[in-house]
């Protein structure tokens, strides 16, 4: 069918008018700010880990395959959102319009997949062509019998953290609260902005059991459609990623009264406050208990399992270069592993996410507002740090340099939230730090040797 490609790779500003001379113009677009991810990007992000839905890109083929799978978000069971779905809008497409193409990619879709909804993105050029994926998507939905959900969040309008918010805004407007669940557990519990990066989820789920907390929506980590339409039903909300999905929080609290903290997995205090928060929230004296006593074991355990990484780590120094909650919630776990933050990105942080890491490090750690490898590496000299924890566009800066790196952001395969993830970050910042690779590019060449002697 011509209308749809199907890829299977798997896997305010106010308006400027006429104002008094003294007050500034517009600001210009700069060129490259989307560069580290665009809105329609952010959609994407949050919304790609509903395994069992369909994900269709309204837009040029280039639009799809740029951004696939950028996450490293994992499923336990449907493959469906693996499937890069386009509807390759074309020049002529442009010109004429595209509404056709993208009826007829849902139709397909629907036939094809029988998927319980689909996700219709807009891009950039279906957004400049007036595209009224709304329309599209509410007659299709009225035809097919699925769920039809519009994602208007073109590449333009935004960062990466917007297209997020807006995807957050898709769900809260078109999906949850669209279906009744069958059953709901007096101690269900939903986490919103937890994507399951390297299963780190499923660390999460085995811990909230242990707890007697049951996992009701997983937004939108390893989550299912229907799940996630029944979420208002949950007794108490957690938001792991506040930058990207807060808003969603909010709106649950005032919509359905579903009550809701910020927390982190990161490091055991964080983890172990999480868990005590969510067992308060949820006001049920058996479930404290329980917490109670797993927070206990737990602690006791990863005391015992660390010991030895502790003595490897203790008083070295590091550069974190991160986003979001993690830019706060790392330095927890790296200070409990005896390592000193002499450097934080902040450039991806809320001014709660920056309030945050002041509580953490005062004044002793520089805060690297912009700048990207280069303002890192002149960190990195000016503070003596013994290693970098960043992105993996910033592991090639770090490994020329020859500085032991460890990739904490979501293209990273190891996971590093709850008590196990504080052993396995223990055991790579070791890893890094003790490699032989460094002994010998530090030392003198073979030659160098002999001629010196």
């Amino acid at each position: 069918m011509e209308a749809i490609r199907i890829t299977g790779y798997a896997g305010a500003q106010e308006s400027c008018g006429k104002e008094a001379p003294q007050s500034k113009p517009c600001p210009r677009p700069k060129p490259g700010a989307a560069a580290g991810g665009c809105s329609f990007d952010g959609a994407q992000i949050a919304l790609l880990p509903i395994a069992d839905a369909a994900h269709l890109v309204h837009g040029p083929g280039a639009c799809a395959g740029n951004s696939w799978e950028t996450r490293g978000s994992l499923s336990s069971g449907p493959r469906l959102a693996s499937y890069g779905f386009t509807t390759d809008l074309s020049e002529q497409d442009i010109i004429f319009g595209g509404e056709k193409k993208l009826r007829e990619a849902l139709e397909y879709i629907a036939k094809r997949f029988s998927p319980p909804a689909i996700f219709v993105y807009a891009t950039c050029v279906s957004a400049l062509t007036g595209e009224d994926i709304d329309a599209v998507c509410k007659r299709a939905t009225e035809e097919l019998g699925l769920a039809c959900v519009p994602v208007n969040s073109p590449g333009f309008v935004g960062s990466k953290n917007l297209g997020t918010r807006l995807a957050g805004e898709a769900l809260f407007q078109h999906v949850i609260g669209t279906v009744e669940p069958a059953d709901v557990s007096d101690s269900a519990v939903n986490l919103i902005g937890e994507y399951n990066i390297a299963g780190e989820l499923w660390d999460i789920e085995k811990l909230l059991n242990q707890a007697g907390i049951r996992l009701h929506a997983k937004i939108t980590g390893d989550g299912r459609f229907h799940e996630i339409a029944g979420a208002h039903r949950a007794k108490a909300n957690m938001i792991v990623c506040s930058r990207a999905l807060l808003g969603l929080g909010v709106k649950m609290e005032r919509k359905y009264g579903i009550p809701y903290f910020e927390g982190s997995f990161y490091g055991a205090k964080e983890t172990s406050y999480s868990l005590r928060q969510l067992a308060y929230l949820l006001n049920q004296r058996e479930v404290e208990r329980r917490v109670d006593r797993l927070v206990e074991h737990e602690e006791t355990r990863v005391q015992r399992d660390l010991a030895p990484y502790r003595t490897k780590l203790k008083g070295k120094r590091a550069v974190l270069y991160t986003g979001g909650v993690k830019s706060w919630s790392v330095i927890s776990a790296l200070q409990e592993l005896g390592i000193k933050v002499v450097g934080v990105g902040t450039n991806k942080s809320t001014a709660g996410d920056i309030a945050r890491i002041a509580e953490r490090v005062g004044e002793d750690a520089a805060y690297i507002a912009e700048g990207g490898g280069g303002r890192i590496l002149k960190t990195v000299r000016e503070r003596k740090a013994d290693m970098v924890i960043a992105g993996g566009r910033n592991m090639y800066m770090a490994l020329k340099e020859q500085i032991p790196f460890v990739d904490i952001n979501q293209e990273r395969h190891t996971a590093y939230a709850g008590y196990d993830g504080l052993i396995r970050l223990a055991e790579q910042l070791a890893n890094a730090l003790e490699h032989p690779v460094w002994d010998l590019v530090r030392s003198p060449a073979p030659w160098e040797r002999g001629a010196s002697s």
